[in-house]
């Protein structure tokens, strides 16, 4: 997929909308050789995925080892909408707590007095520094299931156009 097809998929009202959720699908090749999914938390800064997590989490190894990673970021309503993401990782250590990780969510929303809890709880915990796992896309696809669908379900619909018309 060329670079201008990805940011067209990805500046699309509804992929615009799905990006500034909170919560992906991150997709990878564990050590084991098995897949692995695990839900976590992002941000889109325009260019970028950025989820992060701890320096010790099991997944940067594997991560480390083989980068390709693919994500979802979908909805819970009929019809569905579904961003698919596919690209690399790079790896950021950081010290202290990454700005998105500290970045307001719409999901979970927290008086100023929870909000002012938890972060003092998130650097004391990871008092170590984090870890930046940044994807940059390199395949995108929406699907809505208005505009777009899966590319089963595509060619299904024009096998079935055939049939009506033969």
């Amino acid at each position: 997929m060329q670079p201008n097809e990805i940011t067209e998929v990805l500046n699309r009202p509804i992929s615009q909308e799905l990006l500034a959720r909170d919560l992906t699908r991150l997709a990878y090749v564990a050590k084991d050789g098995t897949p692995r999914n695990v839900p976590i938390a992002f941000a889109w800064n325009g260019s970028e995925i950025v989820m992060c997590t701890s320096k010790n989490a099991p997944k940067l190894a594997s991560l480390h080892e083989n980068p390709a990673v693919a994500l979802t970021i979908d909805t819970e309503v009929h019809p569905p909408r579904i961003l698919l993401v596919r690209g690399r990782v790079e790896l950021d250590y950081v010290d202290g707590i990454p700005d998105e990780y500290l970045q307001p969510t719409s999901s979970y929303e927290m008086t100023p007095e929870q909000r002012v809890e938890w972060e003092a709880e998130v650097r004391s915990l990871y008092h170590d520094g984090m870890v930046r796992i940044v994807v940059t896309p390199t395949w995108a696809k929406l699907i809505d299931f208005e505009t777009t669908l899966p590319s089963a379900v595509e060619e299904l619909a024009r096998q079935r156009e055939e049939r009506k018309q033969a």
